[in-house]
């Protein structure tokens, strides 16, 4: 077997593009390096202790050799004698097989083949090659295409001029409408520096488009965005998961703000899945003075025992809010926690994912790779927060259908270093829970309309609406305050016309009038995506964000908290 790889990280959750998150070498922030697990040639890793002999019962011990055995013997009489015997993959019969064993284990241990294996590596070097194009599904019933919703500033398709709204009819021959987004997206990606041909269709152009586009790296920053909400108020947009550049990324964004007149921070991990351990550390440790207890992680093996402390000798003191919500799981759970435990941000929005389990990365042969869970980790004032997943199904554990009882709440209580009451056992609740915006099924029913009009609008085919026209994407630099693109009420008395012509399934009336601030909100949100790319919409997104204008509203209590944690360093 070739040489395997262990590397502790905290994986990332499957719900869309789950990256794991993984821990590299060094225990500390300072640059002080440990020896990570490694399994060398020679060496073997067991699942249970060694010694041969009965259960107990008298019957014989189960060998994971003499499993192997069995397996192999039943996978070769499967291919001979099942009567689609011969039109099996073995391949795809050994991945599940694999699925299912991990899955009796705990919800975070997974297998991936060689392809999800490539692609999950790529992501945590926080790259892929392809042309850098956003790209979604949107259709009527069962009339459903792929269309671009943005491009990265200076990719292929960014200098190329694919815009918003281009529906993607072919990939190198291969015609792709009526395909889900992640199979064109695999027929997009390919290696570094091979070409692509993609034929589009463009509202208002008559012939389909042809582009011929050579891919290149694309990078997927942790921190796709950051800015100044105000003239003191900086903004971090943590959402995109813990890669290899997160410490960079966070002291570029950092300095950046320091030189716009940044005095507070409001730091956003709503979203963020997990990622890097270590730069999990880095990232809690940037606001914490050297010697901080940020975890403790504790496991079956001697190497997966080790405690992971602040290294910064003069951190960042600034008034710090930490957003989080339901999908914020594993390393950025980490950070809130210790921020929170330290008394050194107050945490805002929703109770987190609750995931405490640490996995170890393992390289398979043939290209396929595995997380292990080898260990769990602890908040500094020793809170597990993983969820209990013993008796609830895979499908309600994802949907946090588990509920902790008030006996259990107890068990898990401990304390702040200023005596604050807080809980372990079902992720971090926040010190003040603000509810998001609520994207219902009604809601839901108009992103399509709204995208296939705003598609319309922003492509100069609205009559009388030539205002709203966007020639292409450009750079953005606003804060999400300025006054463009300002929703009229000619441009909605239009939606509505264009609604009452396509008759979308569940858009009525009342649901127009009732759903109108939504429906002018999504509209500009559209059009700055068309204009400037989607970092620029989610800015918009953010000055009516209900977590984020409450966080504005508690900044003087993280002043308050900031002072008193200055004056204790003292």
């Amino acid at each position: 077997m070739k040489n395997a790889l262990y590397i502790s990280v905290l994986l990332a959750l499957v719900l869309s593009g789950v990256v794991p998150a993984q821990e590299a070498s060094a225990q500390r922030t300072d640059g002080e390096e440990v020896e990570p697990f490694r399994i060398s040639r020679g060496q073997s890793f067991s699942a249970s202790p060694g010694g041969q002999g009965d259960r107990g019962d008298g019957v014989p011990r189960y060998s994971a050799t003499q499993a192997l055995v069995d397996y192999k013997e039943a996978l070769d009489v499967v291919l001979r004698n099942h009567v689609s015997g011969n039109e099996a993959d073995p391949e795809k019969l050994t991945k599940l097989a694999i699925e299912t064993m991990l899955s009796t284990l705990d919800p975070h241990s997974s297998y991936f083949d060689p392809r999800e294996y490539s692609e999950l590596l790529a992501e945590q070097r926080s790259e892929y090659f392809g042309i850098g194009a956003s790209i979604a599904n949107f259709g009527y019933g069962e009339d459903l295409s792929t269309y671009i919703v943005a491009t990265f500033e200076g990719s292929p398709a960014y200098v190329a001029g694919l815009r918003f709204g281009d529906r993607i009819v072919e990939v190198d021959g291969l015609r792709v409408v009526g395909r889900n987004s992640l199979i064109v997206r695999n027929r997009v990606r390919g290696p570094i520096g091979s070409e692509v041909t993609i034929v589009v269709e463009r509202a208002g152009v008559d012939k389909r488009l042809t582009y011929k586009l050579r891919r290149k790296r694309v990078p997927q920053p942790s921190i796709p965005d950051h800015y100044m909400l105000d003239e003191t108020v900086g903004y971090v947009d943590l959402s995109a998961g813990f890669n290899y550049t997160t410490k960079d990324e966070l002291d570029r964004a950092l300095s950046d703000l320091a030189r716009s007149g940044m005095r507070s921070l409001i730091l956003d991990l709503r979203d963020n899945t997990g990622g890097i351990l270590e730069q999990a550390v880095h990232v809690a440790g940037k606001f914490l003075p050297r010697g901080s207890r940020i975890l403790s992680q504790r496991g079956r093996s001697p190497f997966d025992n080790r405690d992971w402390d602040s290294g910064t000798k003069t951190p960042v003191g600034i008034p710090l809010i930490v957003l989080v919500n339901e999908e914020t799981a594993s390393a950025s759970e980490i950070v809130a926690g210790a921020l929170q435990d330290h008394d050194r941000a107050l945490i805002v929005g929703t109770r987190t994912f609750g995931k405490g389990l640490v996995q170890s990365v393992i390289d398979l042969p043939h290209g396929a790779g595995m997380t292990l869970t080898s260990a769990k980790y602890y908040t500094p004032s020793g809170r597990l927060i993983q969820r209990d997943y013993s008796n609830v199904g895979l499908y309600d554990y994802y949907r946090h259908k588990s509920i902790i009882t008030e006996s259990q709440d107890q068990k898990h209580k401990k304390e702040t270093a200023g005596g604050r009451t807080v809980f372990g056992g079902d992720g971090i609740r926040p010190d003040q829970t603000v509810e998001a915006f609520e994207l219902n099924e009604r809601r839901l029913s108009l992103l399509d309309p709204l995208f296939f009009f705003s598609r319309d609008l922003s492509a100069g085919q609205i009559s009388g609406l030539d205002s709203y026209r966007v020639f292409r994407q450009t750079s953005y630099s606003g804060s999400g305050s300025d006054r463009e693109f300002l929703i009229s009420p000619e441009v909605l008395n239009a939606f509505k016309d264009y609604v009452s012509t396509v008759r979308p399934e569940g858009v009525t009336e009342a649901l127009l009038v009732e759903e109108e601030s939504f429906i002018k909100a999504r509209l500009r949100y559209n059009l700055y995506v068309a204009a400037y790319g989607t970092e620029s919409g989610k800015r918009i997104l953010n000055d009516t964000d209900p977590q984020v204008r409450v966080a504005l509203d508690l900044l003087p209590k993280a002043r308050q908290m900031a002072s008193k944690k200055v004056a204790a360093q003292k």
